[in-house]
């Protein structure tokens, strides 16, 4: 990350709020820079003193990055009081969160971070990152069934984005996606027919499971500059 940067984009990178709710902070009088009253306009760095309420904004944390393997079962909302959270499979030297999520019934690759931009890029619907899935269902496939899924199918709503769809075995197909509606690939296959009985996370844009070795429930810190290619492409004035 590179100073001095915008105060609201500063505020959000440091855990305070959104960059929405920070200019709305700025607006409201409620952010001081260096003992004076902010303007969206301030450019900071973590040598400047900062104050939200009259509480001193403290530097960010350094960066960190995860990859996880998802076992089955666990669901990717933090929920201490959940025992099936992935809060109480996360690391307990760092405070980190899921980029994106994979659902309780899935199982497969999943990035841990307390990188915003980082989350933004990859998640984000219009930056496009691919996912690939392998993907077992409970009766033949064929040809046209492949052909459908990827030409879009309705899911809530919408037509679902034209992606690539591969046959792997008589009841197993490869799938990568560009978009994340909440249980997508499972509605799809259901309009098409199909129910899934398993559903596995392989890729997360160019970072693939297997060459990780990692098994159902571990984890593996990946340096934090990763996905540093993608991070540039989507960079935004400061």
């Amino acid at each position: 990350m590179s100073y001095p940067m915008r105060l609201a984009k500063y505020l959000s990178h440091c855990g305070v709020c959104s960059r929405k709710q920070a200019s709305r902070l700025i607006d409201a009088g409620r952010v001081r820079v260096n003992g004076q009253h902010a303007n969206h306009i301030d450019h900071v760095s973590p040598s400047d003193i900062i104050l939200v309420d009259h509480k001193e904004v403290s530097e960010p944390p350094p960066r960190r990055l995860f990859a996880y393997y998802k076992p089955v079962g666990v669901d990717c909302k933090i929920k201490p009081d959940d025992r099936h959270s992935i809060y109480h499979h996360l690391p307990s030297d760092v405070r980190v969160y899921p980029i994106g999520r994979l659902d309780k019934d899935s199982h497969g690759l999943l990035l841990l971070s307390n990188d915003g931009a980082l989350c933004q890029q990859l998640i984000h619907p219009d930056k496009h990152q691919e996912k690939e899935y392998v993907v077992v269902v409970d009766k033949p496939i064929n040809e046209a069934f492949c052909e459908q899924m990827a030409a879009g199918v309705p899911v809530k709503g919408q037509l679902t984005q034209p992606c690539q769809v591969t046959q792997l075995t008589a009841t197993s197909f490869a799938i990568v996606l560009k978009q994340g509606l909440n249980r997508q690939i499972r509605r799809m296959a259901h309009y098409c027919g199909h129910h899934v009985i398993d559903l596995k996370r392989i890729r997360i844009a160019g970072l693939k499971l297997e060459p990780l070795a990692i098994a159902p429930g571990e984890m593996r810190e990946l340096p934090h500059d990763y996905f540093a290619d993608i991070t540039a492409k989507g960079q935004t004035p400061q």
